[in-house]
């Protein structure tokens, strides 16, 4: 008997979060966390549950404006080295929005190694914005190639840390953004103090920030003081921006 061949693994769109609007003007990819290194198939739910509740929350803010959120279902767990898997599935995701809704604007959304994948594949054509949430990135290794800041040239970026974040070094971030922000003026990023790495302990305020941000950066709305005020700032300020307790409750506009 012929021995089948392995079907090849495909990257895929889940389905719309929400209830989608009739006429779409705006797309949030939402890009999970993953693995250095790993040729499993994620997992679905466990891998998209971290990305999920900010979806949500995207999508009632912006169902007026015609936003849709999909979380992007990666072929593999893993980054993989120099395969980048995580960044050319990003990268298939954006081109599968322009396939169906057309020209507009995508704001790539990730966490971890997600946020990693956003900021690499934000040189997409339809990319307008990157908002990266406690980023895995590479320790520093003379040996190997930085990782790029020039796809983020014309986009605007917001990303956010927590200071006691122990999967990923929230130096490494601090570090590329200050590359970034020599090339870029629109970029800037918060600290959580005492926050960790998902971002749990002041989560109201981590999603009350990332509305801020995808609002105004996808439809024009108008930034709140403190995100106007971190990208208006010089270097270190406006990339070591604490994210002040209750944010999002009597926002300055």
């Amino acid at each position: 008997m012929a021995q089948q061949a392995t079907p090849v693994r495909t990257a895929r769109l889940g389905r719309s979060l929400g209830t989608e609007p009739t006429a779409v003007s705006g797309v949030v990819l939402l890009l999970p966390g993953g693995e250095e290194t790993s040729a499993r198939k994620p997992s679905p739910m466990l891998a998209t549950a971290s990305v999920r509740s900010l979806g949500r929350r995207l999508t009632r803010a912006g169902r007026t404006d015609g936003l849709v959120a999909h979380v992007v279902h990666y072929r593999f767990r893993g980054w993989n080295g120099s395969e980048a898997h995580l960044a050319h599935d990003t990268a298939w995701a954006a081109d599968e929005v322009v396939r169906r809704y057309g020209d507009v604007p995508i704001c790539l959304a990730g966490l971890d190694m997600g946020g990693r994948a956003a900021l690499h594949a934000a040189g997409h054509s339809a990319v307008n914005s990157v908002l990266s949430l406690s980023p895995w990135l590479p320790e520093d290794d003379v040996a190997a190639p930085e990782e790029p800041v020039k796809q983020l040239g014309g986009r605007r970026v917001l990303i956010v840390h927590g200071t006691m974040d122990a999967r990923s070094d929230p130096e490494l971030s601090f570090r590329l953004a200050a590359r970034a922000k020599k090339a870029n003026r629109d970029i800037c990023r918060f600290e959580v103090h005492s926050d960790g790495h998902g971002l749990s302990q002041h989560r109201d305020e981590v999603l009350a920030l990332a509305e801020d941000f995808v609002m105004g950066a996808l439809f024009g709305r108008g930034f709140s003081r403190p995100v106007e005020d971190a990208f208006a700032a010089p270097p270190p300020l406006g990339l070591r921006m604490p994210l002040a307790s209750g944010f999002g409750k009597s926002l300055r506009r």
